[in-house]
């Protein structure tokens, strides 16, 4: 008998955080009040993180763009016991959504060993690409559209026709969304959340949309690899500074902005760890349901070590939790 007995599995253990921040959140679904939805996903999953038997620290938190009050960059979380990791949260990676009653709105975290995370510095936002395992080899951020969506095709075995696309519909993305038809691909274009489309993108078990690109969040960017790495697809990423201030400090800081950075740059680990519970109803998960008995989620969990990926189904009690809990279900 050779090879290593199982250890420890933290996504295991996360899942309980992403889904006490779900059912927190899910009581505002369409509500209109985005600060107050975002306040109960990160009271709910700072709670319940300081369980988990981790000495962790927030590398990836909600930070300056979102102001949020909690779960901020240099956060010491968990128990404080070893092993020591680095932790990135998105309590809410479509707040807008939530607020709006709109499909795709998830809660998610994601753990790797200490100091194996992309610190982004002041680029909070970067250029993003990512595909799925089959096309993990051909894609290239240098080349233009046009090349590696017949890459791609290539690679699937399918018309760049048959391929879809899913870009956040902003004014930055207008060159990119013309280019996009005029290679005759499908394109699907979404408000906010491109965490749960670029996990769409690089499953294969969800092979509603073959690419993910655009400009988003740094943050979320470490986020994804996390995930794309547990599920052999590829991202590449490049920082995209907004203002020439931003981009003075990120030069200063010594970050080289031209460079392509891929999964392994932005985590540096081959074990890492995410787990992401749907809030409401989106292409990837399930949403928060609730009946007279209780609340119902569905949650991705995935380590990348192993490649193991579990979709779990959880029904939750929610008068026997109220009686002990802190979090306000």
């Amino acid at each position: 008998m050779s090879g290593e007995k199982p250890d420890r599995n933290l996504a295991i253990e996360i899942v309980r955080v992403t889904e006490a921040a779900a059912m927190a959140a899910a009581r505002w679904q369409g509500r209109g009040d985005k600060e107050a939805g975002d306040q109960a996903a990160v009271d709910a999953m700072r709670t319940v993180l300081d369980t988990v038997e981790v000495a962790g620290t927030v590398v990836i938190g909600e930070g300056e763009k979102d102001e949020a009050p909690m779960l901020y960059n240099g956060e010491s979380v968990g128990s404080g016991h070893a092993p020591e990791v680095d932790i990135a949260v998105d309590p809410i990676d479509g707040t807008r959504l939530l607020a709006e009653g709109r499909p795709g709105s998830l809660s998610v975290m994601a753990a790797a060993p200490a100091g194996a995370m992309f610190d982004p510095g002041p680029c909070v936002y970067m250029e993003k690409l990512v595909v799925g395992a089959e096309a993990a080899d051909v894609v290239d951020l240098d080349a233009s559209l046009q090349d590696n969506l017949d890459a791609v095709a290539r690679a699937v075995g399918r018309d760049v026709r048959d391929l879809t696309v899913v870009m956040l519909d902003r004014d930055r993305h207008e060159e990119a969304k013309r280019q996009v038809r005029q290679a005759g691909a499908r394109l699907q274009l979404i408000t906010d959340g491109d965490v749960e489309a670029s996990i769409v993108a690089a499953w294969a078990d969800r092979p509603q949309v073959d690419m993910l690109y655009g400009i988003g969040g740094t943050p979320e960017g470490v986020i994804t690899a996390c995930a794309v790495k547990a599920l052999d697809g590829v991202m590449l990423g490049r920082l995209w500074p907004r203002t020439d201030s931003e981009r003075r400090a990120a030069v200063e800081a010594g970050y080289n902005l031209e460079r392509v950075l891929t999964a392994d740059d932005l985590v540096r680990a081959d074990d890492c760890f995410i787990s992401c519970t749907g809030i409401t109803q989106g292409n990837l998960l399930r949403g928060v349901s609730f009946d007279r008995r209780g609340a119902t989620t569905e949650s991705l969990v995935m380590r990348s070590k192993s490649g193991t990926v579990r979709v779990i189904r959880a029904r939750h009690q929610l008068h026997k939790l109220s009686r002990y809990s802190a979090v306000a279900y």
